[in-house]
C-alpha cells in the first residue's frame, strides 16, 4: 500500500509560516524577475502624482504603525 507523500498542507503552522518567509526572501532577492503588469504601473504612477500633487494627503511611516497598532490592538 503506497502512501502519498507529504505536502506543504501537512506542515506546522510555524514551518509554514518559514516557508512563506523563505519564498519571500528568495522573491526579494531578485525583484526585476517579478513580471509587473501594466495596470500595475499605471496604479503606482497614479498614486505618485496623487501624493505629489497632495503631499499632506500622505501619511508618516510612524502614524501608519500606530494606526494598525491601535486598530489591531497591540
Amino acid at each position: 500500500m503506497a502512501t502519498n507523500p507529504p505536502t506543504v498542507f501537512d506542515l506546522s503552522p510555524a514551518e509554514k509560516l518559514q516557508l512563506v518567509e523563505d519564498l519571500w526572501d528568495d522573491l526579494a532577492a531578485t525583484p526585476e524577475t517579478i513580471p509587473v503588469r501594466d495596470w500595475q504601473k499605471e496604479e503606482l504612477a497614479r498614486r505618485k502624482a496623487n501624493l505629489l500633487a497632495n503631499p499632506a494627503a500622505g501619511l508618516s511611516w510612524d502614524t501608519v504603525q500606530q494606526r494598525v497598532r491601535s486598530h489591531h490592538g497591540r
